[in-house]
């Protein structure tokens, strides 16, 4: 009888699982990779709308001449404590049901690294893993405006969206750069966590702590936002009436726009991205554990 093992792996049999599975996403056909990317795109999505069901009514923000004062039922920090903790459900379904995440696949560096994979196929999975992620996001998007779900609490959850939306929207590009850096350094840090697993609980156990660490910090992450600011969008641009009652709720509402997005967000956020997961999280294990064996073979 073979012998079972529940001890968790080490960090250099981590490193190795890391880039044996760097491969298989490198190599993996375009039409499978496509598909798990829409549904990576789709998870997020659902860790977002729990996040934002979660957040309804707990802060409320009052406009003053040094900026925006908060105040609510909740404490500003349980608030993010809680909205993190509930995230948390879109990378435990990324990583436990099987989806493709470009902000995780930053660590087929470690494969790349050391020349297992090509440049050429780590772009390949980047770029379409990127795409399909948008595309389950957008389509996220798309279900739940039709739900009307932030009619739902008298309203707080379309003012929730909105506010979120606008604060995204708002960001100096220099600081949407380092909020990204941060945010995907945790997540990598989560996905490499869970490399370390024997078991599913395992590696919901991981990743939670990183993850709830990321939102309640503010950090921001590509994908998520994919959901986040075109939800707000939606309900700014198709229903114009609940937008203007609630309007004097939602701070910089007038910084909503799809240039915002595209320009004051998601570029600089993904650039944050990338740098955040390959060079503070891939870049420093690939060079502790897989450099010297690399150099040697």
């Amino acid at each position: 009888m073979s012998e079972i093992h529940i001890d968790a792996l080490l960090p250099p049999e981590m490193a190795a699982r890391t880039e044996a599975l760097g491969v298989r996403k490198a190599e993996m056909p375009l039409l499978k990779m496509f598909m798990l990317a829409v549904l990576a795109g789709a998870f997020i999505s659902l860790g977002a709308i729990f996040s934002t069901t979660v957040s309804a009514g707990s802060m409320t923000f009052t406009a003053q001449s040094g900026g925006l004062a908060y105040s609510g039922s909740l404490p500003f920090g349980v608030t993010r404590l809680l909205a993190g903790l509930v995230f948390c459900l879109g990378l435990i379904l990324v990583v436990v049901g099987g989806a493709e995440l470009f902000t995780g696949n930053n660590l087929i560096v470690m494969a790349w690294a050391s020349g297992k994979v090509t440049t050429r196929a780590v772009l390949r999975n980047w770029v379409v893993v990127y795409a399909g992620n948008f595309i389950g996001a957008i389509g996220t998007v798309i279900l739940m405006f039709f739900t009307k779900q932030y009619t739902f609490g008298g309203n707080s959850v379309g003012v929730t969206a909105l506010r979120i939306g606008a604060a995204k929207s708002d960001l100096d590009f220099l600081q949407a750069v380092a909020l990204g850096i941060l945010c995907n350094g945790l997540v990598c840090l989560a996905v490499w966590l869970t490399f370390s697993a024997r078991s599913t609980l395992d590696k919901i156990a991981a990743i939670i702590f990183p993850i709830t660490a990321f939102v309640a910090a503010g950090f921001e992450h590509s994908i998520a936002n994919m959901y986040f600011i075109p939800y707000a969008l939606a309900i700014k641009m198709f229903d114009p009436v609940f937008t203007s009652t609630v309007a004097e709720s939602v701070p910089n509402l007038d910084q909503l726009t799809w240039q915002a997005f595209w320009f004051s967000n998601l570029l600089p956020v993904t650039i944050g991205n990338i740098i955040g997961g390959v060079f503070l999280v891939a870049v420093v294990y690939w060079s502790i554990y897989l450099r010297h064996a690399s150099s040697s073979s």
